[in-house]
């Protein structure tokens, strides 16, 4: 890791990220992409030290208050965060403002931050989301063996719900000839279920591919699994795009085990639940970019 002083840590559509980069090691991750412009070695984490004090200013600065996203792009609990402490002095600075947070997270260190969500869920809208991927622990192990595995996911999922804190799923990606079998899919389906999920992401079964995320996930299916990076290339070529050839058969599933227990599905839909933002002193919701 290095330290660097931002300039700026709000994004246009309020998203803040208090990393750059990552080391927890998932072999599809698309944030590895050339177009991202990484000046620095992947793992070699940026850390913006003086995020917190950036985001009081710029939240002074809003005319309404809103959500703040963190996690689209980097996550904000890699390991180094024990030590930092940078993503929970942003959200004591969202609490102290009054906005709300939506945080995208694979680490269960979220946990130690509960009371400062619950104290923002008391005024505002706390969600908390991760992303789930394979319902098998082994394989999890090897697709994302830098961070806790699906099951332990799950049971943080299931004690923010538990605390009163609204949850969601980023389902993704489905990696065909690895994980997409309707087996697979029912397994994390269940656990959304019982962790009281609201909302479920999903942009179609499959994965998506570009430079400098193709490369580092070719050579972790050539260390892993010999022979199924030929079955890409053949399939796929050099596309973007690469669906599961049982998509269809997935996607159905999909909708209709989430319509049969009224939890939001479609794209559009399950963002702007994501994006609304609930003033529970005044019961106005706002959208998450005012």
């Amino acid at each position: 890791m290095h330290e660097i002083r931002a300039k700026s840590i709000l994004s246009p559509r309020n998203g803040i990220n208090v990393y750059r980069g990552c080391t927890h090691g998932c072999v599809y991750c698309d944030s590895r992409s050339v177009c991202y412009q990484m000046d620095h070695a992947f793992e070699d984490v940026a850390v913006k030290v003086n995020a917190p004090e950036l985001l009081e200013d710029a939240l002074r600065r809003k005319r309404r208050r809103c959500m703040v996203g963190t996690g689209s792009m980097c996550d904000p609990y890699l390991p180094l965060e024990r030590e930092t402490r940078l993503t929970r002095r942003c959200l004591e600075v969202i609490e102290r403002q009054g906005f709300g947070v939506s945080v995208l997270t694979k680490s269960d260190l979220l946990l130690r931050d509960l009371d400062l969500l619950k104290q923002i869920n008391q005024t505002a809208k706390a969600v908390v989301c991760t992303t789930f991927t394979t319902f098998d622990e082994d394989l999890c192990r090897i697709l994302e063996p830098g961070v806790c595995t699906t099951r332990r996911r799950f049971e943080m999922l299931k004690t923010c719900h538990e605390a009163g804190i609204r949850t969601g799923v980023w389902l993704c990606p489905i990696l065909p000839f690895l994980n997409d079998t309707e087996e697979n899919l029912r397994g994390l389906l269940g656990y959304c279920f019982d962790a009281g999920v609201e909302a479920i992401v999903n942009f179609g079964m499959g994965v998506t591919l570009r430079e400098g995320d193709r490369e580092y996930f070719y050579a972790q299916l050539d260390r892993h699994f010999p022979g199924v990076k030929e079955r890409y290339i053949r399939a796929f070529r050099n596309r973007y795009q690469c669906p599961s050839p049982n998509a269809a058969h997935l996607s159905r599933i999909f909708r209709e085990e989430c319509q049969a227990r009224s939890v939001l599905w479609e794209p559009e839909a399950a963002m702007d639940w994501l994006m609304e933002f609930e003033d529970k002193q005044s019961g106005q919701q706002l959208d998450l970019f005012s």
